[in-house]
């Protein structure tokens, strides 16, 4: 790897990249991290130097460039793990997309009524606009509007209008 080192205004030094050994790699939430051992010496006990190597991380790809011609597949790479999931997800699955939408249903020269569905309900129109609560409960109150049982529209808001006294034990 290439290791890009940073300029150095105050000593008029320049970005310069330096060849290193890449010893790992690592995925973040934030990105790939790379473990790279950068050429360096270190001072003998007798007062001599002798070669060695810093190990770092640095942040790709803003620190590292790989080396034309190099393949980099033989290095241990440390996926990210899946986020865990949830034991509410697991039991209850995907969650359908919270609002409303009003399918409007025209019966000759009468009141222009409507049917409220969940937006994912395969009977709720393609394009109508997204209902929050109080908008669907002023909706649902009108005496031309039903509520979707198939899409289960009907068990969420009936609560709502009604309260919850009226739900029976069955």
């Amino acid at each position: 790897m290439r290791v890009v080192l940073p300029a150095d205004p105050v000593l008029g030094h320049p970005e310069q990249e330096v060849v290193a050994r890449l010893w790992r790699r690592r995925q973040t939430e934030a990105g790939w991290l790379y473990l790279v051992g950068l050429p360096s010496y270190r001072d003998l006990e007798d007062g001599g130097v002798a070669a060695a190597e810093y190990r770092v991380w640095v942040r790709a790809p803003d620190h590292v460039r790989p080396v034309d011609g190099v393949d980099y597949d033989q290095v241990a790479t440390e996926h990210l793990s899946p986020a865990p999931t949830s034991m509410v997800h697991e039991v209850l699955g995907e969650r359908r997309p919270s609002g409303w939408v009003l399918a409007k249903v025209r019966e000759g020269r009468g009141p222009a009524r409507g049917v409220l569905h969940a937006p994912d309900c395969e009977e709720a129109p393609a394009g109508a606009p997204l209902l929050g609560v109080e908008q669907a409960l002023n909706v649902a109150e009108n005496p031309g509007t039903r509520l979707c049982t198939l899409c289960g529209c009907a068990q969420e808001l009936t609560p709502m209008l009604r309260g919850f006294d009226h739900i029976q034990d069955a």
